[in-house]
């Protein structure tokens, strides 16, 4: 007669599960990322233009890195949705983000807010930096609010919650910035810290939230409108006129009644592409 063991499975060590807890990774690794790209960002402020690009793109795989080794040693999972796929969801994002940008300057220069001229001054240089300065932004905020924000919030309450909860993070991170109102704060909330969350639910990939925040501020820059507050040089002077509802005053387009009703318009689309491809992922897993 033979007899046999059944075992079962160890359980994790305390320490595992702490750091495991999305709160934890959280709290540990958007610091890290932010600390690291804002240091190398100071360093490189003041370099000549290849050096800065250099730079930035090595502080970019850089953050990647720490984005990883935080999903994949503390909050033990791995990481699909950096799946490069070719560049199609940044490309798709960078569409969504461009267009959306264009069509709000273009409604608010159509009702009398903006004039704009093309001056532009060392094109290459201004089209280089506005390009570099972008994605180095959009990447290190999208591994932070939707990366590690979005899906910390949602693995404890949820995809809906969790965009509410980074949107009010995403908008209130913004206060301290030039121009910047309570109203500019909400306007950031509702366009960006909604509109990037339903992007991220919707396709569950980084890149098309990274692309849509890169195309967004990129195109702002290059018009010469102020990116949150922020001014560069671009290829083009805008002027503005009238009220600050309209035009976004000295923070930007970002804070036009135009740019938030367009933001809701798109956000619902994706939050409805979002649910009906949750609906046609939990119908499959039920068969």
């Amino acid at each position: 007669m033979t007899s046999t063991t059944t075992s079962t499975p160890e359980k994790p060590g305390l320490a595992r599960r702490f750091f495991a807890f999305p709160l934890v990774w959280l709290l540990i690794g958007g610091p890290v990322i932010f600390l690291f790209f804002g240091l190398l960002n100071g360093l490189a402020h003041d370099l000549i233009t290849p050096v800065r690009v250099i730079v930035t793109f090595a502080g970019i795989a850089a953050v990647i890195g720490l984005y990883v080794l935080t999903m994949r040693k503390l909050a033990r999972r791995r990481t699909p949705e950096l799946r490069w796929v070719g560049g199609r969801e940044f490309l798709l994002g960078g569409a969504v983000g461009a267009g959306f940008i264009l069509a709000s300057v273009m409604i608010v220069a159509a009702l009398g807010g903006y004039t704009v001229t093309w001056e532009p001054v060392d094109v290459v240089n201004t089209v280089v930096l506005g390009i570099v300065v972008s994605l180095g932004a959009a990447v290190a905020e999208e591994l932070v609010f939707r990366g590690l924000a979005l899906q910390a919030m949602e693995a404890l309450f949820g995809p809906w919650v969790a965009i509410a909860i980074t949107a009010l993070l995403f908008g209130g991170m913004h206060i301290m910035n030039p121009g910047a109102t309570l109203w500019s704060s909400i306007a950031i909330a509702i366009e960006a810290g909604v509109l990037l969350g339903a992007a991220f639910v919707w396709r569950r990939n980084l890149w098309f939230a990274i692309g849509l925040h890169f195309a967004w501020n990129a195109i702002q820059g290059l018009f010469g409108i102020p990116v949150s507050g922020e001014r560069s040089p671009g290829l083009f002077v805008t002027t503005v006129h009238g009220d600050a509802w309209l035009t976004g005053g000295d923070f930007g387009v970002e804070a036009s009644v135009i740019s938030v009703g367009l933001s809701i318009v798109i956000s619902t689309l994706m939050i409805v592409a979002a649910v009906r491809a949750r609906a046609r992922t939990a119908a499959t897993t039920a068969r």
